[in-house]
């Protein structure tokens, strides 16, 4: 049985990502745009849209042109927007790093993406020139200054003058951020300048009273490398002509200072800020009064949470709704999303599909079509899907079928009112605060260790992260290490968030007849065990 969204299908202009975006914020001369959470640097709507130029001229000038890459691994900053806007102009394409990746892990995607650019930041030049160096980088601009690298601000000395280019929104690519999917290793997203446009689009197609608006202001306080930064604060938040003041990393304290003394009215977060808001002595000292909707997503929040959050702040006479969505980076993100009217809110529901998407659940081993309230895997098509990964044809068959459909690898079910509900997934990834970790990833690491025999990796339930990494390590014969030294080992060759938190010692890894890693297994002991 195929669902569709109780709302009106919206029209999607078929225009690319910038002139979708500027053409929206046209006229509003000197409103502030971005805002530097820590310093209050201020870009202003006709700023944002001059510095486009300048830097998508300059950048035109060395010889960048449609098709090409541009790299950022960079926090988040208001020239993040910039940069971002003027290669998609050009018809480049933008592959966004996580900052705190490895070189060897920046290197890998630099090369898959075939990023001839980079931006980045002072703090972060001794490993992007490491990894430039083993790819196939052929400048680095930095925001600011630093030994190696061009200021990005030279970028805006230019005559501003950008060339017409032919940009096919439906085919031609403007991101690539990287994503495991259902399995293994991170993959480039193709997501065209068309993906985009449309889940903005299919966003505000959404009618609901807490919809962003022009009065609003933002806190870009998750990643703009994340898609759920990227696209449902930095281009969403543009398109609507909101404010947006960044923070280049989270600290509750800032984090609270800030929604204090810009007046932020409009907060994306997860689940473990969420629960900070509910429960952390903090928010006592600076309560966050002038919040008025909070929006859930990246990982599954608790209706419990939701409540505790709006019951702690409506204390302090915040007139707060709490609510969640769905969405992976394969669907530009979103699919799902609560609307805010009070008498209708699930707060532990996904919400319905957005406009344009249509739904289906299958039973997971017979691949038959199920119906209401019957359990199986959540399949998703829609103008927001992807065109598949980067490179990798078996990955996209494995992800995208032939009739179209998006197989997310979660596993949920819609109920009577046409809300839809994610208990489970088929696929193994694990959800640390949001972020995807791969089982695979950690385990041929594990294996690299001259003490290691075989090791296995699954999601352990933790109440702040969600779920956290923990291995399963069987230790050569005669071998001796401890838990700290393999912590270490891992710690030392991955990004922060793919660390191991959780490790036992075991004689064996159980394993089909295959010899697949049957995680499903140490899942189901570790829960039984808890």
């Amino acid at each position: 049985m195929i669902f569709k969204s109780p709302f009106p299908d919206v029209e999607i202009p078929e225009v690319s990502l910038p002139q979708f975006i500027l053409d929206r914020c046209a006229g509003l001369g000197d409103k502030a745009a971005l805002i530097d959470g820590p310093t209050g640097r201020t870009i202003t709507y006709e700023g944002l849209a001059q510095s486009i130029k300048l830097v998508a001229a300059s950048l035109h000038q060395r010889g960048f042109k449609k098709g090409d890459v541009l790299a950022i691994c960079s926090p988040n900053v208001p020239e993040y927007a910039v940069a971002f806007h003027a290669v998609a102009m050009l018809g480049g394409i933008v592959t966004t790093a996580n900052p705190l990746y490895t070189a060897d892990e920046l290197a890998h995607q630099f090369n898959d993406a075939n990023a001839i650019y980079l931006v980045t930041i002072p703090m972060f030049m001794e490993k992007s020139q490491e990894a430039a160096k083993n790819s196939n980088i052929k400048e680095i601009f930095v925001f600011g200054e630093a030994e190696g690298a061009t200021p990005f601000a030279a970028l805006l000395q230019s005559d501003g003058v950008v060339p017409e280019v032919d940009i096919n929104p439906k085919e031609d690519l403007v991101v690539l951020p990287y994503s495991s999917g259902t399995t293994g290793l991170p993959k480039g997203v193709m997501l065209t300048h068309y993906n985009l446009v449309a889940n903005i689009c299919q966003c505000i197609g959404v009618p609901s009273a807490g919809a962003i608006s022009e009065d609003d202001v933002l806190l870009g306080v998750l990643p703009f490398y994340h898609i759920y930064g990227m696209v449902v604060i930095m281009n969403y938040a543009l398109a609507e002509k909101s404010t947006i003041v960044t923070m280049p990393r989270f600290d509750l304290e800032e984090f609270l200072q800030l929604i204090e003394k810009h007046k932020i009215s409009y907060a994306h977060l997860v689940p473990p800020i969420i629960l900070a808001l509910a429960k952390h002595p903090m928010i006592d000292k600076y309560p966050p009064k002038s919040l008025r909707y909070v929006f859930s997503g990246a990982a599954p929040l608790g209706g419990e949470v939701a409540q505790e959050c709006r019951d702690r702040l409506a204390a302090f006479g915040a007139d707060l709704t709490v609510t969640q969505g769905y969405g992976m980076t394969e669907l530009s993100p979103v699919s799902h999303m609560n609307p805010d009217t009070p008498d209708v809110i699930d707060a532990a529901s996904i919400g319905p599909a957005i406009p344009n998407v249509e739904c289906k659940f299958v039973d997971i081993e017979t691949g038959a079509e199920l119906g209401k309230n019957e359990t199986g895997e959540l399949w998703v098509r829609g103008p927001n899907r992807m065109i598949g990964y980067l490179n990798n044809a078996e990955a996209t068959a494995h992800t995208i079928d032939d009739d179209g459909w998006l197989h997310t690898g979660d596993v949920g079910y819609v109920d009577d009112k046409g809300y839809f509900y994610i208990v489970d997934r088929v696929k193994e990834l694990i959800k640390y605060k949001g972020f995807q970790v791969a089982p695979a990833e950690l385990e041929a690491l594990l294996l690299t260790h001259p003490a290691i025999a075989d090791a296995a990796v699954i999601p352990s339930q933790d109440d702040e992260a969600g779920e956290v990494p923990k291995g399963f390590v069987v230790l050569k014969s005669g071998q001796e290490i401890s838990q700290d030294e393999v912590y270490d080992f891992v710690a030392s060759k991955v990004a922060p968030h793919k660390k191991l938190r959780k490790l036992e010692f075991v004689e064996s890894i159980p394993k089909s007849a295959s010899g697949k890693i049957l995680r499903r297994m140490l899942v189901a002991q570790e829960r039984g065990n808890s």
